[in-house]
């Protein structure tokens, strides 16, 4: 292929002593003509090579059929009404709806996030009524960014009736009485683009009702406080407010006012990074805790709003041998979230302790939701599976008593795949769950084709969950296979801490046995793996298909980090220094990271698997930049490589949150007939 002709610098940057090329380095700055110059030309040659695909257009057709069907969000009250979100299959953004009450069949139209831009690329973030439910404030992301800004609705004439507020990134609304509400964000950046400069302090402001931004008062944080992740909540008594303050995404401190208290005070709760804690249920003057404080796999604990140090906290609910996920309530009960080798277990317990019962699931899955109002009598939850498409579940509080309330209908016959956990050995000899789901009664011949998806990191834990995208993988004739690899949280802290910083490799080596074991079981073979994966994902992907080139064909690193010793200069990646590290901090952690750093470590003369790297030009969270540079890398140093070694930039898109339904179903037209393409294979396809 010939490749657009990308300028090759002398930029270097230099690490104790040690200098480091960064010959794309030009291609950071996502404002310049230069820049702009070269997404338009990667983009011309990628498109042109994904139209010679002669099944793409099937691919898509298809896509968009199981993409077409009616997706709800589940009801909540607020004030006398209950709100719901829709999509009647294609929109672009889900509407929401209102109606007196959820037996009515009929609901009206109550905010139509479509009519936010003309092209469906504006989207609506967070939507937060106020205690009586009289007023609204949502927030709109323009392009896919990060930056949102809030409007506040009077919700009976549907009117905006306060300012609008711009240039609020990370927040939540906390909304206090009817009188106003907590919002967080930061200084946009004195230099560099506002899609990559640095956001260093994180600051909370209260905003009154009928008053300018400009006057919002400074609540909490800013120079004064530095703190990269600050959080408002508050108590639905109105007495507390509450902060969780953060420097990266793990360990946070806890601070609480009593605002019934006149000039009261912050009291510090928790004064250090150490642990994760969070505020999840109150009963008075009682505050129940959840914490992985000596509880790597989490528990709950309560103490008295009056004197909430740490050392007063007491034990409510201790740690087990399972996961404990997250922490909800609803009708004055508390739901508790388990995970047994990644798949949910709900129990269902009083404000004193007592198990109410265990909550009966579908099977193999995900549940999530069951979260309400103090004096609800019922709480509605998500389950959903691989080959289980989601459904909300009613569930009575008092009998327990369960019920089907709406069902996802779509093009997808369940009843043809089954789910397998099986377990493999990775290269340190700990043992690694993986989901394998594939077509009953297929017959393993060392060839079938595999789509190979990862995270590892962050804590966060890959369960089984119902998405299109696998949808219609399985349904071409694929095998999809999810391990659950080291730096996530389906085993608890010391699962996360087992994959970070210089463990990082573990994820890598948990990856490339996953692979080993699908080829050992005889599922498939190295010309039949594509590897995926988004974000932190993309940078496994990335890592993977740079240290074992040949062990897969096809590599997908989506929205990935790949510039391992730059990172943290850019919007809030100084965040994730406790999970990856920092090359700026020690001789060894830099070298660990300049070890397998995607983007440093790509060579001359390797034949990588065909690679498709995706990313978009408004994504301020993992700024383009990463992609843009490991692409140039790999077309410059194998200009003759017989795979194609492409990238595509979507325009008018972030991260990935609140793309629109068209932009969302061509990505994944491209990907997939990309994969199909390049395995040498013709899909089954059902039209």
């Amino acid at each position: 292929m010939e490749y657009p002709e990308t300028y090759y610098s002398d930029k270097t940057h230099t690490w104790f002593g040690t200098e480091v090329p960064d010959p794309f380095f030009w291609l950071e700055d996502d404002r310049s003509a230069e820049t702009k110059a070269w997404i338009k030309a990667q983009n011309i040659i990628t498109q042109n090579y994904l139209s010679e695909i002669p099944f793409r257009s099937k691919i898509r057709n298809r896509i968009e059929q199981l993409y077409n069907y009616e997706r709800y969000g589940a009801p909540g009250r607020e004030g006398d009404h209950y709100y719901f979100s829709k999509n009647d299959g294609l929109q672009n953004q889900s509407v929401i709806y209102v109606q007196n009450s959820i037996e009515e069949e009929s609901a009206e139209v109550f905010l139509d996030p479509n009519t936010f831009s003309e092209d469906g690329t504006s989207s609506l973030g967070s939507l937060d009524f106020s205690r009586d439910g009289s007023f609204l404030a949502y927030s709109i992301s323009e392009g896919g960014s990060d930056w949102r800004k809030v409007l506040v609705m009077d919700v009976k004439s549907q009117k905006i009736v306060s300012d609008t507020l711009h240039d609020i990134k990370f927040s939540g609304i906390a909304w206090y009485k009817n009188e106003g509400f907590y919002y967080s964000s930061y200084d946009k950046p004195k230099e560099g683009s506002d899609l990559s400069g640095i956001t260093q302090y994180h600051k909370v402001y209260y905003h009154k009702l009928g008053a300018s931004q400009k006057d919002d008062q400074l609540i909490f944080g800013g120079e004064q406080m530095p703190r990269r992740y600050i959080f408002a909540t508050v108590t639905d008594d109105d007495r507390y407010l509450i902060l969780s303050a953060a420097q990266g995404t793990s360990g946070n401190q806890l601070f609480i006012k009593d605002l019934w208290k006149k000039n009261a005070e912050f009291i510090q709760m928790v004064d250090n990074f150490e642990n994760d804690h969070s505020v999840v249920y109150t009963n008075g003057d009682e505050l129940y805790i959840f914490t992985n404080d000596k509880a790597p796999k989490g528990r709950l604990v309560k103490v008295k709003a009056s004197d909430p140090h740490q050392k007063n906290w007491m034990e409510f609910i201790p740690e087990s041998e399972l996961v404990l996920q997250s922490v909800s309530s609803g009708g004055d009960q508390i739901f508790l979230s388990y995970m047994r080798d990644a798949s949910s277990e709900i129990i269902h317990i009083d404000n004193t302790g007592n198990t109410i019962r265990k909550i009966a699931l579908p099977g193999f899955g995900t549940a999530s939701g069951f979260s309400g109002k103090r004096k609800d009598k019922e709480v509605f939850y998500y389950f959903n599976s691989f080959n289980y498409p989601t459904a909300i579940f009613r569930y009575r509080i008092e009998d327990g008593y369960t019920e089907i309330f709406r069902k996802s209908e779509l093009a997808f016959e369940s009843e043809l795949y089954e789910v397998k956990q099986e377990f493999f050995t990775s290269k340190d000899g700990t043992k690694v769950p993986m989901f394998i789901v594939h077509k009953k009664g297929i017959e393993r011949n060392g060839d079938l084709p595999v789509l190979l998806y990862g995270y590892g990191g962050f804590n966060i834990s890959l369960t089984p969950t119902f998405d299109i995208r696998t949808a219609a993988w399985l349904d071409m004739g694929g095998v999809y296979a999810q391990p659950n690899l080291r730096g996530g949280g389906e085993y608890g802290e010391d699962w996360h801490i087992a994959g970070t910083q210089f463990q990082k490799q573990n994820v890598f080596d948990d990856f490339i046995a996953a692979a080993e074991y699908l080829i050992s079981e005889n599922y498939t073979s190295p010309s039949k793996i594509a590897i995926l994966g988004g974000s932190n994902g993309g940078l496994l992907v990335g890592a993977c298909l740079i240290q074992r080139p040949d062990l897969f064909r096809v590599a997908l690193p989506l929205v990935g980090v790949l510039d391992m010793l730059r990172y943290h200069k850019f919007t809030a990646g100084a965040g994730w220094i406790p999970d990856y590290g920092c090359a700026d901090s020690s001789t060894q952690m830099f070298e660990y990271l300049k070890g397998y750093s995607p983007v440093h470590n790509v060579k001359a003369g390797i034949e990588y698997p065909a690679v498709l790297i995706a990313t978009a030009d408004h994504d301020d969270r993992v700024v383009p930049a990463h992609s843009f540079k490991f692409a140039a890398s790999l077309q410059h140093y194998n200009p003759d490589s017989t795979n194609p070694l492409l990238i595509r930039i979507e325009t008018r898109a972030g991260h990935g949150a609140g793309k629109p339904t068209s932009m969302v179903i061509d990505e994944l037209a491209d990907i997939i007939s990309f994969t199909w393409y390049n395995m040498g294979l013709k899909p089954e396809i059902n039209q």
